[in-house]
C-alpha cells in the first residue's frame, strides 16, 4: 500500500513538473516581445531624457518648454533604463499606423526672457531630444561620405543650431520645430498586421507663416497637406529670441521594409570599423602567444632540471635579499608588468568610453569577450614571467608585488582616460568634468581589483607548481 502511494506521489510529482515546463514556454521579458498593429492603430510616440556629450548631464524633455500632453504619466522603467538615467514619459505626438500625415500643428508658444535663455543654454550645450516608438530609440540617419557605405545612426535630434544665417556675421540660435518622422515597418502578408522595424527622423528649423491671427486652427502657408507644400531645408529659419512666436509641426511617412522584427536593432547596431577590432585582437593573440612561448619555456627547463635540495636544514630567519639590478626593482616591475595587459584592451576601451560619453550604440559584445578572455591570459602569463626573475634573482616577497604587476594596468587605463577627455570630449563645465573622471576612477579601480586578482592567483598556482617537485628534507 506504501509503495502504491509512493508510485502515485512520484507520478503527481513528474506531471506537475511537465506543466510548469509548458507555463514556462510562455515567458517573455517585459516590452520584449513583438506587437502587432492594423491599419489605423494608434502609435504613441514617448520623449526620453535631454542629453549632451558636451555637458553629460540628462535633463528631463518638459525641463524646457516644449509641448505638453494634458497630463504628463512617467513611463514603467526597466533596470537598464533606471542606470542610464532615462526619463520616459508621454507625449503630445500621436498618429495612425500606416497613415501618411503632413504639417501637423502640436502647439504655438510665445517665447519670453526665461523660454529664449534656456533654450539658448541647450543649444549652446549641443543636447539632443531623444524619443521612443515600440521600444525603439528615434535615430537621425547619418549618410558617410565613402560610396556604397551603408547608413548609420545617431542618437535623437538637436534642439537646435547656432549658425550663420543669410550672409550676417553675427551667430544666432535657431530651433528645430519640424520634425519628418519616418516609420518604417515589416507587413505579414497573412494578416495585413505589421511590425515597427525602424523610427527615423529629419529635423527642420521653419519660421512658420499664417494668415490672420493665431486661433489654433489656422492652415499654415510654410507647409500645407492640402497643397502638398512640405518643408525643405531651404525654408527661412525659426529664431530664438524674446517674444517670437514658434509653432511646433510634424510629418509621419510610413516605409514598407523587408526587415523582420528579430532584426530590426541590427542597422542601429551596425559597426563601421569592425576591422579595427580584428586588427587590435591580432595583435593581441600575438602577444599572448609569445608569452604563452616563455611561460612554456620557463616551466619545461624547472621540471627538466633535477629537483633542489638543502644542503642543510631549513633556516628559520628569514634569508637577506641581495642587492637587486635596476631593473629588477618592486617600482620599475609593476610598472612594465601592466603595459601589455592594459595593450590588450586598450582598442575595445576607446569604442566603450565612446558608447558611454559620445552617446553611440555598442553592442559587439562578442569582440568583447574575445578581448577579456585575452585580458586574462595576458595578465597571468606576464606576472608568471617576472615572477619567474623575481624568484631567480632570490627575491621570495613575491605576494603584493605579483597582485601589483598586473594590477598596475588599471594606472595606464586612468592615464588613458585623461587623454580620452581632452581629445575626444568637449566637456566644458566643472560639474560635468567632475562626473567624468568621478566615474572613471571608480572604474579604474574596478579594474585594478580585476587584473591583481588574475596576476596574484596566476602567481600563487605557478609558485606551487614549481615548489611541488622540490624535496626538502
Amino acid at each position: 500500500m506504501m509503495a502504491n502511494r509512493s508510485h502515485l506521489g512520484f507520478h503527481l510529482w513528474i506531471c506537475a513538473f511537465l506543466l510548469l515546463s509548458i507555463h514556462g514556454l510562455s515567458f517573455y521579458l517585459p516590452g520584449v516581445a513583438p506587437q502587432d498593429f492594423f491599419k489605423g492603430d494608434k502609435l504613441r510616440v514617448k520623449v526620453n531624457k535631454l542629453a549632451s556629450t558636451k555637458t553629460q548631464l540628462p535633463y528631463s524633455y518638459y525641463s524646457i518648454p516644449y509641448c505638453r500632453p494634458n497630463k504628463i504619466v512617467d513611463s514603467a522603467e526597466n533596470l537598464g533604463e533606471v542606470l542610464r538615467g532615462d526619463r520616459i514619459e508621454n507625449s503630445p505626438y500621436e498618429f495612425q499606423m500606416r497613415v501618411p500625415e503632413m504639417c501637423n500643428v502640436v502647439c504655438r508658444i510665445v517665447l519670453d526672457d526665461k523660454t529664449t535663455k534656456e533654450f539658448k543654454e541647450k543649444i549652446d550645450d549641443e543636447y539632443r531630444v531623444n524619443m521612443i516608438l515600440d521600444n525603439l530609440p528615434l535615430v537621425v540617419p547619418m549618410t558617410r561620405l565613402e560610396k556604397d557605405s551603408p547608413i548609420i545612426y545617431q542618437h535623437g535630434f538637436f534642439v537646435g543650431r547656432k549658425i550663420q544665417y543669410a550672409g550676417t556675421k553675427e551667430e544666432k540660435y535657431f530651433i528645430n520645430n519640424h520634425l519628418t518622422f519616418t516609420v518604417k515597418y515589416h507587413k505579414d502578408l497573412q494578416t495585413d498586421s505589421a511590425r515597427i522595424v525602424g523610427f527615423e527622423v529629419n529635423a527642420f528649423s521653419v519660421k512658420h507663416q499664417y494668415d490672420g491671427d493665431w486661433t489654433g486652427k489656422n492652415r499654415l502657408t510654410t507647409c500645407d497637406a492640402h497643397a502638398k507644400r512640405t518643408v525643405t531645408s531651404s525654408d527661412p529659419p525659426q529664431e530664438v529670441e524674446n517674444k517670437k512666436e514658434v509653432i511646433f509641426t510634424y510629418d509621419v511617412d510610413f516605409q514598407e521594409s523587408d526587415i523582420k522584427w528579430a532584426s530590426r536593432w541590427d542597422t542601429y547596431l551596425l559597426m563601421a570599423d569592425d576591422q579595427v577590432h580584428w586588427f587590435s585582437i591580432v595583435n593581441s593573440l600575438m602577444i599572448v602567444l609569445f608569452l604563452s612561448g616563455m611561460v612554456a619555456m620557463i616551466i619545461y627547463i624547472g621540471f627538466k632540471k633535477p629537483a633542489l635540495e638543502d644542503p642543510v636544514k631549513t633556516n628559520k630567519i628569514p634569508r637577506q635579499i641581495p642587492e637587486q639590478a635596476w631593473y629588477m626593482s618592486s617600482a620599475f616591475s609593476i610598472l612594465i608588468g601592466g603595459i601589455l595587459p592594459f595593450g590588450a584592451v586598450f582598442i575595445e576601451l576607446f569604442f566603450i568610453l565612446t558608447s558611454i560619453w559620445l552617446q553611440q550604440f555598442y553592442y559587439i559584445f562578442g569582440f568583447l569577450f574575445i578581448v577579456f578572455v585575452i585580458l586574462i591570459v595576458t595578465c597571468a602569463e606576464i606576472t608568471i614571467v617576472l615572477c619567474y626573475f623575481q624568484l631567480c634573482s632570490e627575491d621570495y616577497l613575491w605576494w603584493w608585488r605579483s597582485y601589483l604587476t598586473s594590477g598596475s594596468s588599471a594606472l595606464y587605463l586612468f592615464l588613458y582616460t585623461i587623454f580620452y577627455f581632452f581629445t575626444k570630449l568637449n566637456i566644458t563645465k566643472p560639474v560635468s568634468g567632475i562626473l567624468y573622471f568621478g566615474y572613471m576612477l571608480i572604474a579604474s579601480y574596478a579594474f585594478f581589483v580585476l587584473t591583481g586578482t588574475i596576476g596574484f592567483y596566476a602567481c600563487f598556482w605557478f609558485t606551487r607548481l614549481i615548489y611541488s617537485s622540490v624535496k626538502i628534507d
